[in-house]
């Protein structure tokens, strides 16, 4: 059997992307940030309650700070696809993958690589997408409303049996 897929690594697909990185190979050190960024906010924030608050210089930077820090927190997924996204090469910005039974290869205006099922190390499937994760930052997305040779339940199990590897699922 065989699948082609082809990806654009637009916002959503790189967002997509750094949130699988996070939830899963970085999820213990992730979730260790966000006690240690949201006890920041609130301690400075009990703290500027507690000295009788007014409003100067040196609150107006505090606050700006707090409001930075909790964007970065809430919108953090969104800024690391952003950035991620900007460090591409140009002409990788558009993937056409076919997957065979040997192993995958992706084609870009760049060049053609070719890889092997083993070099994955998870898969996880969030949303209309499916992620091959290879380490704490690299992955590659894979669109599956640009799925052809067969339906996305099609593909994930052709994707399980070369792989070894069960599909994890995000929310």
């Amino acid at each position: 059997m065989k699948f082609t897929v082809e990806t654009t690594y637009d916002q959503k697909a790189m967002t997509v992307l750094a949130r699988v990185l996070r939830k899963t190979l970085r999820a213990k050190r992730n979730k260790r940030t966000h006690i240690f960024g949201w006890l920041i906010i609130v301690v400075t924030l009990l703290l500027m309650w507690a000295q009788d608050f007014m409003l100067n210089a040196q609150s107006v930077v505090t606050i700006v700070a707090m409001v930075v820090m909790s964007a970065t927190l809430i919108w953090e997924d969104h800024i690391n696809g952003y950035t991620a996204r900007k460090r591409l090469l140009k002409g990788l910005d558009k993937s056409l993958t076919n997957f065979s039974e040997d192993g995958y290869e992706s084609v870009t205006t760049v060049g053609k690589t070719q890889w092997t099922y083993t070099t994955v190390d998870r898969i996880v499937k969030q949303g209309e997408y499916v992620v091959f994760v290879f380490d704490r930052n690299h992955g590659q997305v894979y669109d599956l409303q640009q799925l052809s040779g067969g339906t996305a339940e099609e593909f994930q199990q052709f994707l399980t049996e070369k792989t070894g590897k069960n599909i994890e699922i995000l929310k």
